[in-house]
């Protein structure tokens, strides 16, 4: 079973139509999102459960051109 996070991404000014398109094109979320406020994205992915979460989003989210930071919301249970 397959964990959902929710990444919120702060772009480089400028950026931010850039850095979703990247991430719709690799095809590893869910949901992509403009937000208001101290981030510019949410990303909703679904981590497959044989990978490492950290080295997932490292691996697959960050070396994305443009994203100067991110913060991570992981999940436990829907309801």
């Amino acid at each position: 079973m397959a964990t959902c996070v929710f990444v919120q991404i702060r772009c480089k000014p400028g950026s931010t139509y850039k850095v979703a398109e990247k991430i719709a094109l690799e095809e590893i979320h869910s949901e992509i999102y403009s937000t208001s406020g101290e981030y510019d994205l949410i990303v909703k992915m679904y981590i497959p459960s044989e990978e490492d979460i950290g080295m997932y989003i490292n691996d697959h989210l960050l070396p994305i051109e443009g994203i100067e930071r991110s913060l991570t919301t992981m999940t436990f249970k829907a309801f």
